[in-house]
């Protein structure tokens, strides 16, 4: 599969080349966002936003998502006002949010400006709640409906606005005051009779997080009862959101990458290992040397304090002497 890409990229990168756009236009429609988002990745940045306006509207949007902030920011720069107007209007909020959170300030006061309000407010709305919590990397594009609704009711209404949701497998069922009563499978809806009411069919006992919840908790809550997506409830089980599958993969990434980071005595880093330049790893790293040092000057005066016994000919001299690898190592 690997070399397979491989060579599609290379070929993708020959077509840009001698510009041959309505053959590589052919091909890009038939890839998956991630590996386009992928190519994106190993292009000049002179190619960047010619290959991108290339691609189909909605499929811009998706590719766009999966792209690394250099490469989104490539083309925020290179864009109209009227053309990162129309890729907003494409974006899911979580992402949308996503996009402001990672810009530089003058690349976002841009974005913020094409957005339209109900954008900005929904973007705002998750921007408030906590670094690395529930709420931060939830989204509001769900499907919900109250209680006493019929399958054929909610079934024209998925239709209707089902395609501008993040996902429809999953329907939250709310009350008047919005506060959660359970959920529905998608499955549930197409197997019933239309008259039937979606109360007999849904799960009263769904799994919710809060929206102050650690994203390590949420990560651990969908791994356990093996969750496409998980409903997001304030302090006073009001629902205000959902968080997916692929925002969760993600989580539990950064997560175990910090976690190794840890391991290798050195303080998280906001980016990946091989885009960290020399000092900002030399910052992450410098906390735990100067501990390691501290730890390494107290066992010399230990070391210094015992001199007469570790030098003396008997045996423990020489049992005490050979342990000090050991006593440093631990």
């Amino acid at each position: 599969m690997t070399e397979r890409f491989e060579i599609v990229e290379k070929a993708i990168i020959t077509m840009l080349e001698e510009k041959k756009y309505a053959a590589l236009r052919d091909i890009l429609v038939t890839m998956n966002p991630a590996d386009i988002a992928e190519v994106f990745s190993d292009l000049e940045q002179r190619q960047i936003p010619l290959l991108f306006r290339l691609l189909p509207k909605e499929l811009a949007a998706e590719s766009f998502a999966e792209m690394e902030a250099e490469e989104q920011e490539v083309l925020i720069r290179g864009f109209s006002d009227m053309e990162l107007k129309e890729l907003l209007d494409e974006l899911y909020v979580d992402d949308a949010a996503d996009l402001v959170e990672e810009m530089p300030a003058n690349v976002v006061k841009r974005i913020l400006r094409q957005a339209d309000p109900e954008l900005r407010a929904s973007i705002n709305q998750i921007l408030r709640y906590p670094e690395n919590s529930a709420g931060s990397i939830m989204t509001i594009e769900y499907m919900e409906f109250h209680a006493g609704i019929t399958v054929g009711d909610a079934m024209r209404e998925i239709r209707r606005t089902g395609v501008d949701k993040e996902t429809i497998n999953t329907l939250y069922i709310i009350d008047e005051s919005r506060k959660l009563l359970g959920t529905v499978g998608l499955r549930k809806l197409i197997l019933s009779t239309d008259d039937r009411l979606v109360d007999e069919l849904m799960n009263t006992q769904a799994i919710s997080v809060h929206t102050t919840d650690d994203q390590e908790v949420v990560a651990d809550t969908v791994r356990k009862y093996d969750l496409l997506s998980i409903p997001v409830v304030d302090h006073e089980d009001r629902l205000v959101g959902i968080i997916t599958v692929d925002d969760i993969v993600d989580v539990i990434e950064e997560e175990n990458t910090e976690d190794f980071e840890k391991m290798a005595a050195m303080l998280p880093s906001d980016d990946e290992y091989l885009k960290t330049g020399v000092l900002e790893m030399a910052k992450n790293r410098l906390p735990w040397l100067v501990f390691m040092m501290l730890m390494a000057t107290f066992t010399g005066l230990i070391v210094t304090y015992f001199e007469d016994v570790l030098s003396s000919a008997e045996g423990i001299g020489v049992m005490l002497t050979a342990s000090i690898p050991l006593l440093m190592g631990t």
